[in-house]
């Protein structure tokens, strides 16, 4: 794909804040309809060459109140989060249109352009790659995202460079460059043609022209409202049930070895996820009354309450639901402790909504790589995942389903939705398998742990931890 250059027939501006604002209004009531989406502008270039300017005049000729816009200074990119982190509370939900002055690309350049430390090319068109990938999945989750590049000549930036007050060139250095440095300026333009093969680029040397062809770009991208397709493939291949789901293990564990091992291991699996200088996420997923509550308590049982954040995930909220699928997850990534615990996941998307139809056959066919490329940011980011399916045998549920509802302090455990879903036990089952053959990577493998009895699999999801942790 070759860049596109942005160009424009130059209308009455009055109808072109018409076509804005209606586009703006149609595009706000689109959420829940078939056809509902929200836009992403990030916006990079050449400084002076009227980045500001246009989206200040963007935000005259639409309804401002409805038109999000983030300006922040270039950063780092950094090895302890993923390039996307810092921006995921700003991408906007269903119905809403957001620019992004500071964006992933400008903090790619700032690292490639630093001066003691840069990026090689290899490196950079990583990051780009990996960049553009995230942006796919952004747009198969109904974001839009447009991508504008702001041209302008190295003669006319120095003549810019002549006019502007003393006081503003401090704020013009993007990038920490030099504007006056023409070796500077010809590789920031050799770097950002390594990526913006499918960015709109918008010469900034007629003001008026520019601003109308960012303007124009915009109202397209407003105004194109296809309905989502629904369908995954043909067939699907279905995997191979894993024996031990089919065939849980029955052997109990007496109750004094139990005890002694649990006192070894909850110790040194508190050590070792403390000490440890990446990040810890433990995923727990498996059918209703597996013991994922009981498994999560003891790997808890010696770490300080500051030392890690559990989160039980069930139903995404109304607002969740306007946003992409991850979405929700990746902003529990943020502003936490160093070790999160997951009771269920991201993994809902392929197992029960997958098997409740709440999420169509291309939506949950597709989220296998998704989260495959999620996890691999996190991984890359200093993060060690551990992901445990915990299984028990269909009679072995039915009791403990009986033992909940005589017990007082586990009532609340156990609902309808809880009988209703043995009916579906195999479905499950199917959605599992499929689960494990493609997500479970040499990055971040499942660990199956299969069986009838609580002492047995505790102590199995303890020495799971302490040994990926220990092997990584």
């Amino acid at each position: 794909m070759s860049e596109q250059q942005a160009h424009c027939e130059l209308i009455d501006e009055h109808r072109l804040s018409i076509d804005l604002i209606e586009a703006q209004y149609t595009l706000k009531n689109s959420w829940g309809q078939k056809n509902a989406k929200s836009v992403l502008v990030l916006v990079s270039g050449i400084e002076l060459a009227g980045k500001g300017e246009s989206v200040k005049q963007l935000r005259e000729w639409v309804d401002p109140r409805y038109l999000k816009v983030k300006a922040d200074p270039p950063n780092m990119l950094s090895n302890d989060q993923a390039f996307w982190q810092p921006y995921v509370n700003f991408i906007p939900r269903e119905g809403q249109i957001a620019v992004m002055f500071g964006n992933w690309y400008s903090d790619l350049l700032t690292t490639a352009m630093h001066v003691s430390k840069p990026l090689d090319e290899t490196l950079f068109d990583a990051y780009a790659e990996n960049m553009r990938a995230f942006e796919q999945d952004l747009k198969n989750n109904q974001v839009d995202v447009i991508k504008v590049w702001f041209d302008l000549s190295w003669k006319s930036l120095q003549k810019r460079l002549d006019h502007i007050d003393a006081s503003e060139r401090q704020w013009h250095k993007l990038h920490g460059l030099d504007w006056r440095n023409k070796k500077q300026y010809d590789n920031l333009q050799k770097l950002r043609q390594r990526f913006t093969e499918d960015w709109i680029i918008i010469d900034g040397e007629e003001p008026e022209v520019r601003d109308q062809s960012f303007a124009q770009s915009i109202l397209q991208a407003m105004k194109d409202l296809p309905e989502h397709p629904t369908q995954g493939q043909e067939h699907w291949p279905q995997a191979l049930i894993p024996h031990e789901l089919l065939h849980p293990d029955t052997e109990k564990m007496e109750k004094a070895k139990y005890k002694k091992k649990l006192k070894k291991l909850s110790r040194r699996v508190a050590e070792a996820m403390r000490y440890d200088e990446r990040k810890v996420v433990i995923v727990f997923e498996g059918m209703d009354a597996t013991g994922k509550g009981g498994s999560i308590k003891r790997i808890i049982k010696r770490l300080d309450p500051r030392e890690y954040d559990i989160f039980t995930i069930s139903a995404p909220e109304k607002y969740e639901l306007r946003h992409p699928y991850l979405w929700r997850f990746w902003t529990k990534l943020d502003h936490c402790s160093d070790i999160r615990i997951f009771d269920r996941s991201w993994y809902g998307r392929v197992l029960v909504e997958r098997v409740e139809g709440f999420a169509s056959e291309l939506e949950w066919q597709r989220a296998y790589d998704e989260i495959n490329r999620f996890e691999k940011d996190l991984i890359d980011s200093q993060t060690v995942i551990i992901k445990f399916w915990l299984s028990i045998s269909k009679d072995e549920q039915e009791q403990r389903f009986h033992a909940r509802e005589k017990t007082p302090h586990k009532r609340f455990k156990i609902t309808e939705d809880d009988w209703r879903n043995r009916s579906k036990w195999n479905e499950y089952l199917n959605a599992a398998a499929d689960m494990f053959e493609r997500t479970s990577t040499e990055f971040s493998p499942w660990t199956i742990v299969a069986t009838d009895d609580k002492y047995t699999a505790r102590i199995q999801v303890l020495k799971t931890i302490l040994k990926q942790l220990q092997a990584d």
